[in-house]
């Protein structure tokens, strides 16, 4: 019985393993599409989106929403892309943080309010992405591929100590 468990348990583990690609392409695809979609709006509604600007008392509105909204769109297509993932993930988590700074975080009262910011959630997504990369089905791994980089983490993981050295 244990050992029916444990076999099973590793060919579960081993399939997540080789599925570990598909979880950053489903987001980047996603989340990529939600910002090249809001991003394609404001750029297509600069006049209103800079007005709002003007409101939050964001500082030269109009070239801020031109700057806010392409950056969104680029950066939605280069997500679903997966080229400079970890790079287009910066300017993008600015937008979240301008967001939360100059519009949200006075209606925030308490850690639930936090939770339930689309924009601290957005953040937190990015930041996934700039930390764990775009993933192996990308333009970036094929990048790293074609210029013999190896991907980034090589070499970095913790190596175990041999058994005799513990004892």
């Amino acid at each position: 019985m244990r050992q029916g468990l444990t076999r099973w348990t590793n060919l579960c583990l081993a399939l997540t393993d080789s599925l570990d690609w598909l979880a950053p392409l489903v987001m980047r695809i996603y989340f990529g599409y939600f910002w090249a979609e809001t991003g394609w709006g404001k750029i297509h509604n600069l006049d209103a989106f800079a007005q709002r600007f003007v409101g939050w008392g964001i500082p030269y509105p109009h070239l801020s929403a031109v700057v806010s909204g392409y950056t969104e769109w680029v950066g939605g297509i280069l997500l679903m892309l997966g080229l400079f993932t970890r790079l287009v993930s910066i300017p993008l988590m600015f937008n979240m943080l301008v967001a939360i700074v100059k519009v949200k975080i006075n209606k925030v009262s308490g850690i639930d309010d936090f939770v339930e910011m689309d924009e601290a959630l957005y953040l937190f997504i990015l930041f996934w992405l700039m930390m764990a990369g775009p993933g192996r089905v990308s333009v970036d791994h094929l990048i790293r591929r074609a210029f013999g980089l190896g991907l980034p983490a090589e070499g970095m993981q913790r190596r175990e100590e041999p058994r005799e050295a513990l004892a």
